[in-house]
């Protein structure tokens, strides 16, 4: 038994205690835990379910920067309940509930989740670039069709590279005769395994954000002259509204004039530093962890503050679930894709309610209808009243959808 402690002295594993540190199996300690997690991972486990619904049920939000989002988001879900939920059961029971198979099956979908959301920052960072600083190129090489193939290309490799955590867990009885999920290599072995993993899905893809955001900085925030794909296609669509809309209000043409000089540049200046700061949380809220693990891979004694611990795991779950956040904070896609999410039951409501008035009133004058007069009555109130008919409500729904379609190209 002494064995298996010395095996299990570097916690690694972030969502397990592996210590029997009396501060753990305190009251206080299991209810600060217990809280948080629940707080954090719930908040996390709703905001990235609605950043999968939108892009998936939205036409203009599936464009290939989302569908890496998408990636992160399911990843992010896969840490959350993976990690965070097992917590919870850890602290209150003391003991490992799910057995040796839920041991292998929990620890390897955590690592899944942790090394695909590291990869889906490097990709869309990549993105980004192609997209800002080689736009024609990113006419062929930045497309849905290829950012799919590129997601289920991570997915892949990852899973089988997760596969090697199936031979390093298992469950391990504790000198308190409680039940653990631990690793069952000695440390010298898992030493590497952790080297590899700090290098490659936390070393490498900041200094790939570094230098792909520097890059993108140098061209989006200094080079006042916006790139002309971008502008084209925005001047496309915009023109397409306008025209749809025949353009005869003055103001209108000015608001189309003003969204062809600004929106291109500002929507890509809006998602990219959205999409920085995602980078930069990533950056912060995993130092605390990656560093312990680094340390205590070298030093003889390993820190084992239980509240530090605590603090580590709360920084990774926080990780996780505050990308949606970002979102609703840092674009307005995403903000009103977020509200007609919510609001879409109401909204069906109302819209079944429009269509059904104008054909009631119809019913009612129909009846009133039995000579010639009443019927020229009827077509000088139509003609005085054009609000009241079911043409003129079409109308209005049409030119709502139309002003929609110009707000969402522009923005």
């Amino acid at each position: 038994m002494t064995e298996n402690g010395s095996k299990l002295e570097t916690p690694t594993n972030i969502s397990l205690v592996t210590s029997t540190d009396l501060v753990m199996r305190s009251i206080e300690y299991k209810t600060v835990s217990v809280f948080l997690v629940l707080v954090i991972c719930g908040i996390g486990i709703i905001g990235n379910i609605m950043v999968v619904l939108v892009v998936l049920t939205t036409r203009h939000m599936r464009t290939p920067t989302n569908c890496y989002l998408v990636s992160l988001a399911v990843a992010d879900l896969m840490v959350l309940v993976a990690a965070g939920l097992p917590n919870v059961s850890d602290s209150l029971s003391g003991t490992w509930i799910y057995g040796h198979a839920g041991c292998l099956g929990i620890t390897y979908f955590q690592y899944l989740g942790i090394n695909v959301s590291s990869c889906s920052i490097t990709a869309f960072t990549v993105e980004r670039y192609i997209a800002i600083c080689h736009p024609m190129r990113a006419q062929t090489v930045c497309t849905v069709s290829r950012a799919k193939r590129i997601i289920a290309g991570v997915w892949v490799v990852t899973s089988v590279y997760c596969m090697l955590w199936f031979f390093l867990v298992d469950i391990q009885v504790n000198k308190d005769q409680n039940v653990e999920c631990g690793y069952k290599v000695s440390r010298d072995l898992y030493l590497p395994i952790y080297l590899i993993d700090f290098a490659i899905f936390y070393v490498t893809p900041l200094l790939v954000a570094i230098v792909l955001y520097g890059l993108i900085s140098r061209i989006l925030f200094l080079n006042p002259i916006p790139n002309r794909a971008d502008t084209s296609t925005t001047l496309h669509k915009a023109d397409k509204s306008c025209k749809d809309k025949s353009c005869s209000d003055p103001d209108s043409a000015k608001t189309v004039t003003r969204s062809r000089s600004k929106g291109a540049p500002s929507s890509r200046k809006q998602v990219t530093k959205m999409l920085a700061v995602v980078v930069i949380l990533f950056a912060l809220l995993w130092m605390p962890y990656r560093t312990l693990v680094l340390v205590n891979s070298f030093v003889k004694k390993p820190y084992l503050n239980a509240w530090f611990l605590l603090f580590c795991r709360m920084c990774i779950y926080a990780n996780s679930a505050i990308n949606p956040v970002v979102y609703n904070l840092m674009s307005q896609k995403f903000r009103s894709a977020f509200r007609k999410l919510c609001k879409c039951q109401e909204e069906d409501t109302q819209r079944r309610a429009m269509y059904m008035t104008p054909t009631n009133y119809s019913m009612v004058r129909d009846t009133t209808a039995g000579s010639p007069e009443s019927n020229g009555k009827k077509d000088e109130k139509k003609q005085e009243k054009p609000g009241k008919g079911v043409t003129f409500q079409k109308e209005q729904a049409a030119a709502k959808k139309d002003e929609d379609e110009l707000y969402f190209s522009v923005v």
